[in-house]
C-alpha cells in the first residue's frame, strides 16, 4: 500500500510540474518546437484538460492512501531510522568452536574464564560430573543449556542450576541441596570443567543428548524416568527429554 502511495505521489507532482510548465534550471536551454504541427495549440489545450482530470484522480487516490496508512504507521515511516554505533557481529562471522570429546583436545584448550553464567555452568559440571569422561561432562552441560532454551525451565544457567534450591525434595541438581559448602578441592578438574563450559557457551554444537533436559545416574531409576523418552546413555548417566 505504501509503495503504491509513493508512486502515486511522485506521478502527481511530476504531472503538476508538467502542466504548470515548471522546468528544472538544468534543462532551461532545451525547447520543444511545435511550429510544424498546425493542431499543436488545440492538442495542447485538450491535453491540459485531460491532465488536470488525471491529476484530480491521482490526488484523490493519494488522499485515500494516506487515510489507509494511519497516523501511527505514517509516524513510523517518516521517522529517521534508528542507528546504533555499536558494531554488529554477523551470524556468518561467528566462529563456532571445533570440539573433540577427548582428553587431548581438552588439554589443548586455553584456561577459560567468564561471567556468572560461565561460573554457574562450570561449578555444576565440577560437582555433578567431574568423575565422567570429557564426553560425559559435555552431555551433562548439554542438559543444562537445553533447559535454558526450554520454556519449561528458567532462562539462565544460574537459575536452572539453582532451581528448587532451599525447597525440600525440589532441588534439580543435588549438590545445591546436599548441605555441603561448594569447595573446589580438585583445581585441575575445575579447569577442565571451565573449558567445557566455555566451549558450549561460545556455541559449540550440542549433539550428544538429542535435546535431553533430564538425566540420572545409572544406579537409580527415578519414577519420572518412566514418563520421558530416553535419548542417550553416556558414561554413568541416562538422558531423557
Amino acid at each position: 500500500m505504501f509503495t503504491r502511495f509513493v508512486l502515486v505521489r511522485a506521478l502527481a507532482w511530476a504531472t503538476i510540474l508538467f502542466v504548470q510548465g515548471g522546468v528544472h534550471p538544468a534543462f532551461a536551454d532545451m525547447t520543444l518546437s511545435t511550429s510544424s504541427d498546425p493542431t499543436a495549440g488545440t492538442a495542447a489545450s485538450d491535453n491540459g484538460s485531460a491532465l488536470n482530470s488525471s491529476l484530480v484522480r491521482l490526488l484523490q487516490e493519494e488522499h485515500k492512501a494516506l487515510d489507509a496508512v494511519g497516523a501511527d504507521r505514517m509516524r513510523e515511516i517518516t521517522l529517521a531510522p534508528k542507528v546504533s554505533l555499536r558494531p554488529v557481529k554477523r551470524g556468518k562471522d561467528r566462529v563456532i568452536p571445533q570440539i573433540s570429546y577427548s582428553a587431548e583436545w581438552l588439554a589443548s584448550q586455553p584456561v577459560a574464564s567468564g561471567g556468572s553464567e560461565w561460573k554457574c555452568l562450570t561449578e555444576a559440571l565440577y560437582f555433578e560430573a567431574r568423575g565422567e569422561s570429557v564426553k560425559g561432562q559435555f552431555a551433562v552441560a548439554e542438559v543444562i543449556l537445553n533447559r535454558v532454551d526450554s520454556s519449561r525451565f528458567p532462562n539462565s544457567v544460574c537459575a536452572v542450576v539453582n532451581q528448587g534450591t532451599g525447597k525440600r525434595n525440589q532441588c534439580q541438581f543435588s549438590y545445591t541441596c546436599d548441605g555441603r559448602a561448594e569447595t573446589i578441592s580438585e583445581p585441575a578438574a575445575y579447569r577442565n570443567a571451565g573449558k567445557i563450559a566455555r566451549a558450549l557457551l561460545d556455541g559449540a554444537p550440542r549433539n550428544l543428548t538429542v535435546g535431553a533436559t533430564y538425566y540420572h545416574n545409572r544406579s537409580v531409576r527415578p519414577r519420572w524416568s518412566r514418563t520421558f523418552t530416553r535419548t542417550a546413555s553416556i558414561d554413568g548417566h541416562f538422558f531423557y527429554r
